[in-house]
C-alpha cells in the first residue's frame, strides 16, 4: 500500500512473520529506537547491534517528552554519514511519536522506518504523519507532521499484546467500520468474533482494510484542516475519558467509549435511528473491559477536559457526530455541543454498561 503526502510517497509493507526484523535492524548508518517490553520479547532480533546504535524506551506518556526526543537526537550526531542516517523505530504508538519527531527535526528531517507492534498503531497512527509529544501537564502539545519512508506491519508480533492493548486496538477498528456505513456496520458485526480470537487471516483483513479507509482522508486532507478532522470521531469524549482516569483506560477503549456517548446524542438529536445506535452498542461492548467506577468524576472534569482539547476552536464545544447513516456513514464536525449533552452522554454510558 502506497500512501501520497505532501512530503513523499511513502508505503505500507506486510510481512509474513518477524524474520524481516533482523534484516531491517542491521541497515547500515542506523539508529534504532526500540519500546523495552518489545526489546524483551525479541531480544535475539537485536543481539548484534552495538549497545551505540540501540536505544531502548519504556514507553509511558512520562516519557514521550522533549528530553527523550533529544537523547535520540544526539545519538543520531554521531552516525558519520548525518544527513544519510536513518532512524528504525520498532513499538506502538508512543515510540512512533517520540521517533517521528525526531526524524522531522535532526538535520530537517531524515529517513525514518517504523515498526508498529501494536494493532492500535498498525490499524491507524502509522499513516498520516502526526508526531507528538507532552510538555508539561499538556498532552500532544508539540507537534509535526511527518510520515515515516517505510511501514513494516507483522501481525504476528500483536499475538503477544496483553487482551487490554488489544481491545484497544480494536476500538479503533471497530470505528472505522461504524464510519463506513451500513456495510462496515455489518462487516463488524460478522467478525468481530474473529478479531477477538485474533485469528491472523482476519486481523490482517482488518487492518488493511482500516489503513485503505483511512488512506482517502489523509491524502486529501494531510495536515487536519477539514475533511480528516472527520477523522476525529468520538475523540472529543475519548480524549476527556483519557484525562479523567488519567490514563487508566488507553486510547482506544476511550474512542470505543466515546462512541457510544457521541452516538447517543445524535440519537437524541434525531440524526440516527435506535436500531444502527444498538447494533453499535454491541459490537462497541465487546472491546471495552473497564472498571466503570473510574467515571465517575465530576462533570466538571469532564468539561475541563474537553475544553482544553485541540479540536476546540472557539467557546462553543465541538465534536464530531454521525449526521445521517445510511449506505454511508456521514459524519459533521458540529460547534454546538451543550454541557447538558455532555452529562447526558457521559451517564447514559454508565447506565447502559453497568446494566
Amino acid at each position: 500500500m502506497k500512501i501520497q503526502s505532501r512530503f513523499k510517497e511513502y508505503e505500507v509493507i506486510f510481512e509474513d512473520n518477524k524474520v524481516f526484523l533482523r534484516d531491517l535492524v542491521s541497515k547500515p548508518n542506523s539508529e534504532i529506537v526500540v519500546d523495552k517490553n518489545v526489546y524483551e520479547l525479541y531480544k535475539d532480533c537485536f543481539e548484534e547491534i552495538p549497545s551505540e546504535r540501540l536505544f531502548v524506551v519504556e514507553a509511558t506518556e512520562k516519557n514521550k517528552v522533549v528530553d527523550t526526543a533529544l537523547d535520540i537526537c544526539e545519538r543520531i550526531t554521531e552516525i558519520p554519514a548525518k544527513r544519510n542516517a536513518t532512524l528504525i523505530s520498532i513499538g506502538g504508538g508512543i515510540i512512533q511519536d517520540i521517533t517521528g519527531f525526531v526524524a522531522n527535526v535532526t538535520y530537517r528531517g531524515i529517513n525514518w522506518i517504523f515498526v508498529p507492534t501494536t494493532l492500535l498503531a498498525a490499524c491507524d497512527s502509522c499513516i498520516g504523519g502526526k508526531t507528538s509529544l507532552n510538555y508539561k501537564k499538556y498532552k500532544n502539545l508539540l507537534g509535526t507532521f511527518y510520515p515515516p519512508d517505510e511501514i513494516h506491519i507483522c501481525s504476528e508480533m500483536f499475538h503477544t499484546l496483553t487482551e487490554r492493548d488489544f481491545k484497544s486496538g480494536l476500538g479503533e477498528v471497530v470505528k472505522f467500520n461504524i464510519m463506513a456505513g451500513q456495510n462496515g456496520l455489518k462487516n463488524i458485526e460478522d467478525n468481530i468474533e474473529g478479531l477477538l480470537e485474533r485469528k491472523p487471516q482476519i486481523v490482517d483483513q482488518f487492518v488493511h482494510s482500516s489503513l485503505s479507509f483511512k488512506k482517502k482522508f489523509i491524502e486529501v486532507d494531510e495536515f487536519d484542516k477539514g475533511e480528516r478532522i472527520k477523522l476525529n470521531f468520538a475523540h472529543t469524549f475519548g480524549h476527556a475519558i483519557e484525562v479523567v482516569t488519567e490514563y487508566e483506560i488507553p486510547h482506544g477503549t476511550a474512542v470505543a467509549i466515546g462512541m457510544i456517548m457521541a452516538n447517543s446524542i445524535s440519537e437524541k438529536r434525531g440524526l440516527i435511528s435506535s436500531d444502527v445506535v444498538n447494533r453499535s452498542e454491541k459490537v462497541l461492548l465487546e472491546v471495552i473491559d473497564i472498571d466503570s467506577n473510574l467515571l465517575d468524576k465530576p462533570l466538571e472534569e469532564y468539561m475541563k477536559a474537553i475544553r482544553k482539547d485541540k479540536k476546540q476552536v472557539s467557546e462553543s464545544l465541538t465534536a464530531v457526530l454521525i449526521s445521517h447513516y445510511g449506505e454511508k456513514g456521514e459524519l459533521s464536525v458540529v460547534h454546538d455541543v451543550t454541557e447538558q449533552e455532555i452529562d447526558y452522554a457521559i451517564n447514559y454510558f454508565k447506565k447502559l454498561y453497568r446494566a
